[in-house]
């Protein structure tokens, strides 16, 4: 065995002696109850304790030039986080250093519309139907020699990673996500609910206008602020937390990303044709066959469907956490520890 052999498992004994014995179990075992854990154990690093990536990168992949951090070990196995709107890649600030030091080669991008990320071109489409995000990202793994990934995100990213494993099973190992199944299509998001369950949804509606375009064009920092203050309702961040990740959203193409997205969802537009495909195959729901961890903060002010709800989508190793404390919509960023012990656990089986 080389030197080489020896130091890399020496880095993955390191991170698999994170990995408690229950979780083990209940992976070994398939679906499983949902299990309820705090936020972060004594001792472990708290939300907060870090402010700031290493560089930044930037690489050429797919229609994009795309912003990203890395960090851990070149050679360890490979991790993609995947942040939500309004957020941005600090939403995994704290969780990016833990799984680094486990020996996992971590990638944080800013996904289109975000930060430094940019379109190669300016004649292209600023598409922002879901699926779009999963080929980007598939993308970006071409491009940084990735054949394989655990995958880990909430909100937007969430469902990028859910579409990814479900429709390239091959390169996703396993996978983390908030929220559980976010796979929709349009013929789904026609569907009228409840008046309670359309309240929550406000903003989407308020996109569909040509005023909701120009409010949130006007007003998208005090927009981003107010939705971080509805889906996370106890997470007391600071401004200087907000701030951080407010200035992702002056990337010239963000707003027509944001908007795209929502009103591509109620089938107010179109999508790109040559993605026909693929939404025709996630319109059918499809299982996720990937070993998977779901996660839900216990004080979620962000629509979220109930675990029940979709459970059975997971037909593989499988377990959901729901991770108490006051934690909200923005898990990774309110509860580091907890995400990337998620990450680690799925990660080994």
């Amino acid at each position: 065995m080389t030197s080489d052999k020896i130091d890399q498992d020496r880095r993955r004994f390191l991170g698999a002696a994170a990995m408690t014995v229950a979780a083990a179990e209940l992976l070994k075992a398939g679906p499983a109850e949902a299990q309820t854990t705090g936020g972060n154990s004594p001792g472990s690093p708290a939300a907060g304790t870090n402010t700031s990536f290493g560089p930044l990168k930037q690489i050429d992949a797919g229609e994009l030039n795309v912003g990203y951090a890395e960090a851990g070990p070149a050679d360890g196995p490979a991790v993609i986080l995947l942040h939500g709107w309004p957020y941005d890649i600090y939403s995994f600030v704290d969780v990016t250093p833990v799984l680094a030091s486990a020996g996992y080669r971590v990638i944080v991008p800013y996904l289109r519309g975000y930060g430094p990320t940019r379109f190669l071109s300016g004649e292209t489409f600023r598409n922002g139907q879901p699926s779009v995000f999963a080929v980007d990202t598939i993308a970006l793994m071409d491009g940084l020699h990735i054949q394989k990934a655990t995958l880990g995100g909430f909100d937007w990213g969430a469902r990028t990673a859910n579409i990814m494993a479900a429709l390239w099973p091959e390169r996703c190992k396993g996978m983390v996500s908030v929220s559980g199944y976010l796979i929709g299509s349009q013929e789904a998001g026609k569907k009228p609910l409840p008046p309670k369950a359309e309240l929550e949804w406000w903003y989407q509606f308020y996109f569909a206008t040509d005023r909701g375009r120009a409010g949130y064009d006007q007003y998208r920092r005090d927009f981003a602020k107010l939705i971080w203050q509805l889906a996370s309702p106890q997470w007391k961040f600071d401004d200087a937390t907000f701030d951080r990740s407010a200035a992702s959203l002056a990337n010239p193409d963000h707003v027509a990303i944001v908007i795209h997205n929502y009103r591509w969802r109620l089938g107010l537009v179109p999508g790109d044709p040559k993605y026909d495909d693929i939404e025709a195959r996630l319109a059918k729901a499809p299982a996720i066959t990937v070993p998977t961890i779901t996660m839900e903060g216990d004080a979620n002010g962000a629509p979220h469907p109930e675990a029940s709800a979709y459970a059975s989508k997971f037909t593989g190793k499988y377990e959901h956490r729901v991770i108490t404390g006051g934690i909200g919509h923005n898990l990774p960023q309110e509860a580091p520890q907890a995400f990337a012990q998620a990450v680690i656990d799925v990660d080994r089986h």
